[in-house]
Protein backbone atom coordinates (compact mmCIF):
# COMPACT_ATOMS: atom_id res chain seq x y z
CA UNK A 1 0.00 0.00 0.00
CA UNK A 2 1.25 3.25 -1.16
CA UNK A 3 2.16 6.34 1.95
CA UNK A 4 -0.46 8.20 0.64
CA UNK A 5 -3.08 5.58 0.66
CA UNK A 6 -2.13 4.42 4.39
CA UNK A 7 -2.41 8.34 4.97
CA UNK A 8 -5.65 8.71 3.48
CA UNK A 9 -7.13 5.68 5.91
CA UNK A 10 -5.62 7.12 8.91
CA UNK A 11 -6.60 10.42 8.34
CA UNK A 12 -10.51 9.51 6.71
CA UNK A 13 -13.01 11.62 8.84
CA UNK A 14 -16.85 11.73 8.23
CA UNK A 15 -18.09 15.40 7.71
CA UNK A 16 -21.49 15.21 9.12
CA UNK A 17 -24.63 15.76 6.22
CA UNK A 18 -25.88 19.20 7.55
CA UNK A 19 -21.56 19.88 6.57
CA UNK A 20 -21.95 18.60 3.05
CA UNK A 21 -22.80 20.76 -0.16
CA UNK A 22 -22.56 20.85 -3.99
CA UNK A 23 -19.74 19.21 -5.74
CA UNK A 24 -21.08 15.97 -5.60
CA UNK A 25 -19.17 12.93 -7.41
CA UNK A 26 -19.70 13.08 -10.96
CA UNK A 27 -21.43 10.06 -13.05
CA UNK A 28 -18.37 8.39 -13.85
CA UNK A 29 -16.41 8.91 -9.94
CA UNK A 30 -20.39 7.55 -8.85
CA UNK A 31 -19.94 4.91 -10.69
CA UNK A 32 -16.46 4.29 -9.06
CA UNK A 33 -17.25 4.59 -5.77
CA UNK A 34 -20.29 2.01 -6.37
CA UNK A 35 -17.83 -0.03 -8.13
CA UNK A 36 -15.72 -0.32 -4.69
CA UNK A 37 -18.83 -0.32 -2.73
CA UNK A 38 -19.35 -4.03 -4.08
CA UNK A 39 -15.94 -5.27 -3.84
CA UNK A 40 -16.33 -6.50 -0.55
CA UNK A 41 -15.96 -9.86 1.46
CA UNK A 42 -18.82 -11.60 -0.01
CA UNK A 43 -19.07 -15.31 0.92
CA UNK A 44 -20.33 -17.56 -1.98
CA UNK A 45 -20.38 -14.27 -4.32
CA UNK A 46 -24.13 -13.58 -3.31
CA UNK A 47 -23.87 -10.12 -3.60
CA UNK A 48 -26.33 -9.70 -0.44
CA UNK A 49 -26.91 -5.96 -0.99
CA UNK A 50 -27.78 -3.42 -3.45
CA UNK A 51 -27.81 0.06 -3.65
CA UNK A 52 -30.63 2.69 -4.21
CA UNK A 53 -29.69 6.14 -5.36
CA UNK A 54 -31.01 9.57 -4.35
CA UNK A 55 -30.04 12.59 -6.71
CA UNK A 56 -31.07 15.66 -7.93
CA UNK A 57 -35.38 16.18 -7.83
CA UNK A 58 -35.55 12.64 -6.45
CA UNK A 59 -33.74 13.53 -2.79
CA UNK A 60 -36.79 16.06 -2.62
CA UNK A 61 -39.76 13.68 -3.56
CA UNK A 62 -38.04 11.44 -1.15
CA UNK A 63 -38.26 13.97 1.44
CA UNK A 64 -42.11 13.83 1.01
CA UNK A 65 -42.47 10.14 1.82
CA UNK A 66 -39.78 11.11 5.00
CA UNK A 67 -42.11 14.03 5.97
CA UNK A 68 -45.38 11.56 5.42
CA UNK A 69 -43.95 8.54 7.64
CA UNK A 70 -43.01 11.24 10.49
CA UNK A 71 -46.38 12.59 10.41
CA UNK A 72 -47.89 8.75 10.52
CA UNK A 73 -45.45 7.65 13.24
CA UNK A 74 -45.65 10.95 14.88
CA UNK A 75 -48.97 12.60 14.93
CA UNK A 76 -48.36 15.25 17.44
CA UNK A 77 -45.01 16.64 14.76
CA UNK A 78 -44.92 20.30 14.30
CA UNK A 79 -44.59 22.07 10.83
CA UNK A 80 -40.79 22.46 12.05
CA UNK A 81 -40.46 18.98 12.43
CA UNK A 82 -42.01 17.91 8.98
CA UNK A 83 -39.93 20.22 7.10
CA UNK A 84 -36.73 18.95 8.16
CA UNK A 85 -37.67 15.62 7.64
CA UNK A 86 -38.63 16.66 3.88
CA UNK A 87 -35.28 18.28 3.75
CA UNK A 88 -33.35 15.54 5.24
CA UNK A 89 -32.08 14.17 1.84
CA UNK A 90 -31.08 17.54 0.82
CA UNK A 91 -28.27 17.59 3.01
CA UNK A 92 -25.65 16.30 0.36
CA UNK A 93 -25.72 16.19 -3.50
CA UNK A 94 -26.08 12.01 -3.26
CA UNK A 95 -27.06 9.71 -0.88
CA UNK A 96 -27.05 6.47 -1.42
CA UNK A 97 -29.35 3.70 0.48
CA UNK A 98 -27.21 0.25 1.36
CA UNK A 99 -29.81 -2.28 1.03
CA UNK A 100 -28.92 -5.86 3.12
CA UNK A 101 -30.47 -8.68 1.33
CA UNK A 102 -30.11 -11.52 2.83
CA UNK A 103 -30.11 -14.97 0.84
CA UNK A 104 -31.09 -18.05 1.87
CA UNK A 105 -27.99 -19.96 1.90
CA UNK A 106 -26.84 -22.55 4.94
CA UNK A 107 -22.89 -22.20 3.77
CA UNK A 108 -23.47 -18.24 4.73
CA UNK A 109 -24.89 -17.28 8.01
CA UNK A 110 -26.88 -14.09 8.13
CA UNK A 111 -24.48 -12.81 10.08
CA UNK A 112 -21.97 -12.86 7.28
CA UNK A 113 -23.65 -10.71 5.09
CA UNK A 114 -24.79 -8.36 7.21
CA UNK A 115 -21.49 -7.78 7.78
CA UNK A 116 -20.67 -7.53 4.30
CA UNK A 117 -23.31 -5.22 3.62
CA UNK A 118 -21.60 -2.98 6.57
CA UNK A 119 -18.27 -3.28 4.38
CA UNK A 120 -20.01 -1.90 1.58
CA UNK A 121 -20.92 1.44 3.41
CA UNK A 122 -17.41 1.82 4.61
CA UNK A 123 -16.04 1.34 1.22
CA UNK A 124 -17.72 3.92 0.05
CA UNK A 125 -17.06 5.96 2.60
CA UNK A 126 -13.40 5.21 1.49
CA UNK A 127 -14.05 5.99 -2.42
CA UNK A 128 -15.46 8.95 -1.72
CA UNK A 129 -12.51 10.27 0.36
CA UNK A 130 -10.47 8.70 -2.05
CA UNK A 131 -12.02 10.85 -4.74
CA UNK A 132 -11.96 13.77 -2.60
CA UNK A 133 -15.16 13.98 -1.46
CA UNK A 134 -16.66 13.81 1.89
CA UNK A 135 -18.92 11.66 2.91
CA UNK A 136 -21.03 10.33 6.45
CA UNK A 137 -22.91 6.65 7.10
CA UNK A 138 -25.64 7.30 9.18
CA UNK A 139 -29.19 5.80 9.37
CA UNK A 140 -31.65 8.07 12.02
CA UNK A 141 -35.28 6.89 12.41
CA UNK A 142 -36.32 6.34 8.87
CA UNK A 143 -33.62 3.36 8.27
CA UNK A 144 -36.02 1.54 10.67
CA UNK A 145 -39.64 3.10 9.64
CA UNK A 146 -42.11 0.48 8.20
CA UNK A 147 -43.69 3.03 6.03
CA UNK A 148 -39.77 3.89 4.34
CA UNK A 149 -39.13 0.56 3.88
CA UNK A 150 -42.60 0.04 2.07
CA UNK A 151 -41.52 3.28 0.14
CA UNK A 152 -38.17 1.53 -0.98
CA UNK A 153 -40.10 -1.28 -2.34
CA UNK A 154 -37.96 -3.44 0.32
CA UNK A 155 -38.77 -7.13 0.74
CA UNK A 156 -39.35 -8.74 3.51
CA UNK A 157 -35.37 -10.24 3.65
CA UNK A 158 -33.91 -6.49 3.37
CA UNK A 159 -33.31 -3.83 5.89
CA UNK A 160 -31.19 -0.71 5.29
CA UNK A 161 -27.66 -0.92 6.62
CA UNK A 162 -27.29 2.96 6.43
CA UNK A 163 -27.63 5.85 4.15
CA UNK A 164 -24.35 7.18 2.90
CA UNK A 165 -24.31 11.08 2.23
CA UNK A 166 -21.75 12.32 0.28
CA UNK A 167 -20.57 15.85 -0.89
CA UNK A 168 -17.85 18.33 -0.32
CA UNK A 169 -17.62 19.77 3.24
CA UNK A 170 -18.27 22.76 3.55
CA UNK A 171 -15.72 22.94 6.59
CA UNK A 172 -13.21 20.67 7.69
CA UNK A 173 -14.64 18.46 10.80
CA UNK A 174 -12.49 18.44 13.68
CA UNK A 175 -10.25 15.38 14.79
CA UNK A 176 -11.93 12.96 17.30
CA UNK A 177 -10.81 10.74 19.95
CA UNK A 178 -9.90 7.39 19.04
CA UNK A 179 -9.48 4.18 20.56
CA UNK A 180 -6.39 3.66 22.41
CA UNK A 181 -5.01 0.54 20.98
CA UNK A 182 -3.72 -0.58 24.43
CA UNK A 183 -7.00 -1.25 25.82
CA UNK A 184 -9.03 -2.83 22.86
CA UNK A 185 -5.81 -4.97 21.51
CA UNK A 186 -5.33 -8.40 23.28
CA UNK A 187 -3.05 -11.46 22.23
CA UNK A 188 -4.37 -15.01 22.77
CA UNK A 189 -3.09 -17.09 24.82
CA UNK A 190 -5.42 -14.54 26.80
CA UNK A 191 -2.84 -13.89 30.29
CA UNK A 192 -4.98 -15.35 33.71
Amino acid sequence: MSTASLQMLLTRRSVVANKLGEPGPEPGELAQILAVAARVPDHKKLAPWRFMLFEGGARAEFGKVLAAACRQSEPEAGEGRLQTEAGRFLRAPVVIAVISSIVDNPAVPEWEQILSAGACCQNMLHAASALGYSAQWITEWYAYSEAVRAALGLAANERIAGFIYIGTAREQPTERDRPDLDEIVSRWPIDQ
